[in-house]
């Protein structure tokens, strides 16, 4: 990610102003936002268009142009879906119960976030991500670069070199699981930021993971694991998808972020 050059420190009355104007917009964390934003901008016009855009419901992550996932800093772009910090759970479930991970997938990859967090936390790894939106694509390259990561682009497993089947140690696939009746109950900021491509999960939100759990098994080594991020309300029936393909499946819940992934091991 490029470099920029913080502000000097901003005066009382600027720094005030921005935190009120953002506080009339509707942002909780005011002062928090102000602070990003302030640091982030590299001149006054620019902080000052960057808090227009904040005020008009764009998300503060893509305001700042990164979003923080894992303890890094992940580049994010318009039209690009932005980490949530809940998805970091996966992340540390995968290297938990994978350490010695060679090759790593990132499916539905998005900005690339999951596997660059994942590959901060392997060392030196064989590291592929796939999406199917251009946008995450170009993304993705720019976050994965310094680990060496290849990134693909197309629908699920067609995007992936035909080389990685049998050998995947860890796939990650932040599937999208809001049930298509759902997507209008969505934060402004998602319904109108982010691809409906990277949210839709379809009737009842599991279609992309039922072709993930067919397809995984076919992909991973002998004991590579599968994680999906899902709802409360679906783990038990994603849970069945996984036991459904011969994956032995347990449930990982996180009651602080809140959280579940479920994870599928090859025998």
């Amino acid at each position: 990610m490029p470099s920029v050059s913080p502000l000097p420190p901003s005066t009382p009355s600027s720094r005030d102003s921005v935190v009120d104007a953002l506080r009339s917009a509707g942002c909780v964390f005011a002062e928090d936002e102000a602070e990003l934003i302030l640091t982030s901008a590299r001149t006054p016009a620019e902080a000052a268009a960057m808090v227009g855009r904040r005020v008009a419901g764009e998300p503060l992550e893509l305001v700042v142009g990164w979003a923080e996932f894992g303890g890094l800093r992940i580049a994010v772009a318009p039209g690009v879906f932005v980490p949530r910090r809940r998805t970091e759970f996966l992340v540390e479930q995968a290297l938990d119960r994978a350490p010695g991970a060679a090759v790593v997938v990132d499916l539905c990859c998005g900005s690339g976030a999951v596997g660059a967090a994942l590959a901060a936390g392997l060392g030196r790894i064989e590291l592929h991500a796939a999406d199917i939106d251009p946008a995450a694509v170009r993304c993705a390259r720019g976050n994965v670069a310094a680990a060496g990561g290849q990134v693909h682009q197309g629908d699920l497993f067609e995007a992936l070199p035909g080389a990685l089947r049998g050998r995947v140690d860890i796939l990650a696939a932040n599937v999208p699981y809001v049930p298509s009746d759902e997507i209008g109950l969505l934060p402004l900021e998602a319904r109108d930021h982010e691809p409906l491509v990277a949210l839709d999960g379809g009737t009842d939100g599991l279609d992309v993971l039922r072709r993930v759990a067919a397809e995984a098994p076919h992909w991973l080594a002998p004991g590579g694991c599968v994680l999906v991020e899902t709802s409360r309300h679906q783990a038990p029936a994603a849970v069945t998808a996984f036991e459904r393909h011969g994956l032995t499946t347990s449930l990982a819940v996180s009651e602080e972020r809140p959280a579940q992934v479920v994870i599928g091991v090859r025998p």
